[in-house]
């Protein structure tokens, strides 16, 4: 087992472009790293440079990691040395509570019998489509007036609290550093109503997924999502970003809102989060 260093990632990151979508997340946490994002990850591989499994789990030697939930993230193209990464080389930390989110759901009973022999309790959190844009050249252009226009901008740091509040994961002290690192760090776009203030908006994850879709109640049903969504996924792609996102899969207005705008799905791919010692 190897961690990788600056050059190593780079890399590493065209070597995951080949493998999308199974390889988007940890593509997305690499994507930002190469490219001076603040991260509290360290990224190990089996072996190097020919690797079959590359994970991105906490860095001891970061002193913020501690501010954050851990978590893990892996791409695999060969599950038994995953297991064995896993098992014999504890390339997680077993002792501690931590998330393996965005996963091939394919590894769901692997996963479960390694904790399971480690007497590490387990929960299946939640399955999710992953949906990705390909090209933002067959994005639609939604209808959008020279008003509309001149009210879509970024969120800034004032806004923590307003979508700190709204956040499903949010309300806490730790969906506030959450969001105030992504407000600070990642591309973000709001629409303002007449006093400035966001009624809709969207972020970007620390890798790289859309997230954090949400409009105010009282300003719904005037295709502020859809516009958000498109002029996002054009700036991603201009700046060079993967464009895709995790939906879960009871949410069904939004995978129908995301794939009539042109993202695309693995038919044959599922991503799951498992939670463990929680």
């Amino acid at each position: 087992m190897k961690i990788l260093n600056k050059e190593e990632l780079q890399i590493a990151e065209g070597v995951l472009l080949k493998h999308f979508p199974g390889s988007l997340k940890v593509y997305g946490f690499i994507y930002g790293i190469n490219r001076k994002k603040p991260s509290t990850l360290e990224i190990v591989v089996d072996a190097w440079p020919d690797f079959k499994v590359i994970i991105c789990r906490p860095d001891p030697k970061n002193k913020h990691a501690l501010d954050f939930m851990k978590r893990v993230t892996y791409y695999s193209m060969d599950e038994q040395i995953l297991r064995k990464m896993l098992t014999e080389e504890n390339a997680v930390d077993w002792s501690t509570s931590f998330l393996i989110g965005g996963f091939d759901a394919s590894h769901a009973t692997m996963l479960k019998e390694v904790s399971s022999d480690r007497r590490v309790n387990n929960e299946v959190y939640t399955m999710v489509h992953l949906l990705y844009l390909p090209d933002s050249s067959h994005l639609p252009t939604p209808a959008a007036d020279s008003d509309l226009e001149s009210r879509i901008s970024s969120l800034s740091l004032s806004h923590i609290d307003l979508v700190n509040q709204t956040w499903k994961f949010g309300g806490n002290k730790q969906g506030y550093m959450n969001i105030k690192n992504l407000i600070s760090h990642f591309p973000s776009c709001c629409i303002t109503d007449g006093q400035g203030q966001p009624v809709s908006w969207i972020l970007v994850y620390d890798y790289c997924a859309l997230c954090l879709l949400y409009t105010l109640p009282g300003h719904r049903g005037r295709g502020y999502a859809k516009v958000l969504i498109s002029t996002m996924a054009r700036r991603l792609h201009t700046d060079g970003y993967p464009v895709y996102c995790f939906i879960e899969e009871e949410n069904m207005v939004s995978y129908k809102l995301f794939k009539n705008l042109g993202f695309v799905e693995d038919p044959s791919y599922r991503a799951a989060w498992f939670e463990f010692n929680f």
